[in-house]
């Protein structure tokens, strides 16, 4: 019994050790040197399409140590020292250095005393905190621009870029597809006669798209359909039909790539098909339309 009271006693005091030592030690982001790298090329491109005339850009970690900096040309030489330093007073205050400068202009003078005790405080415009999922992770500092405005709108665009990237980072690094709309006069067209609605033109223009979707129609029964890469999904609008799924496919030919057809099959599940009705097909699964209530409409969502 002691040995058990003993056992559990250690236990408990183990267990509140390593909850003390959790709640002493926070997971923290921090700024990359990739991450600071993509700040600086967002600033360059800006500075090119605004024709600036030069600057020095400067990117720093949240306790103000150097990552990156590059010095455009027709700058002076002691832009990239400024830069260094408005990023730095930047981080470590998490604050615009135009609010310094600001609080400068209005008399409190006192202000630049700061600069006994911070190696590199630079109370001039254009330091700007870069911010990850609302926590700053660093700084930048833009120095010798067209003027002291433009040194902070430039700085303000790199920092901008951090939101790119996360937005990036959400979507595995893919721009979002545009939103595709295809109107009820549209629609009505293609179930006449049947068409593809969403399909290899759209593919073409986004290779990030895997599925096509057609507006299906049928007077009469088919073949059967063999897709190797595609997976159907079916919607019935109108009519019904017979569906065999599976089987043996009896003279299957190719078609196309990776497309086979065959006149029959041999087995396979039949069902009827109703309005309302889903069906899923895997790729792979011989499906036959054996018989047709016309007119028989369905969509069709293929997905590879």
């Amino acid at each position: 019994m002691k040995r058990t009271i003993a056992l559990i006693a250690g236990m408990t005091v183990l267990g509140t050790t390593m909850l003390l030592h959790a709640e002493s030690v926070s997971d923290k982001r921090g700024l990359t040197l990739e991450g600071a790298k993509t700040v600086i090329a967002a600033t360059v491109a800006e500075a090119k399409r605004l024709n600036a005339p030069g600057a020095s850009i400067a990117v720093v970690d949240e306790g103000g140590t150097l990552l990156a900096v590059e010095r455009l040309d027709q700058t002076f030489a002691a832009s990239a020292n400024i830069a260094i330093g408005k990023a730095r007073t930047s981080a470590l205050f998490k604050k615009p250095t135009k609010v310094f400068e600001d609080v400068i202009k209005g008399g409190r003078t006192s202000m630049v005393t700061l600069g006994g005790d911070l190696q590199n405080f630079t109370p001039l415009q254009g330091g700007v905190p870069l911010e990850w999922e609302g926590k700053v992770v660093g700084a930048i500092g833009v120095s010798g621009a067209a003027s002291a405005q433009q040194d902070e709108e430039l700085a303000v665009v790199g920092a901008r870029s951090l939101d790119s990237m996360e937005t990036a980072e959400m979507t595995n690094g893919r721009t979002p597809l545009p939103v595709i709309y295809i109107d009820s006069q549209k629609v009505a067209a293609a179930f006449a006669k049947g068409a593809v609605l969403v399909g290899e033109a759209e593919t073409m223009m986004h290779t990030a798209r895997n599925y096509m979707v057609h507006a299906s129609h049928r007077d009469k029964a088919g073949v059967v359909e063999i897709h190797e890469h595609d997976t159907d999904i079916v919607y019935v609008l109108k009519g019904s039909a017979q569906l065999i799924t599976g089987g043996t496919p009896v003279g299957a030919k190719t078609v196309a790539p990776h497309e086979f057809r065959a006149p029959s099959v041999i087995g396979g599940d039949t069902r009827r098909l109703v309005p309302g009705d889903v069906v899923i097909i895997p790729n792979g699964v011989p499906h036959w339309f054996k018989e047709v209530e016309a007119p028989f409409d369905y969509y069709v969502v293929k997905v590879r």
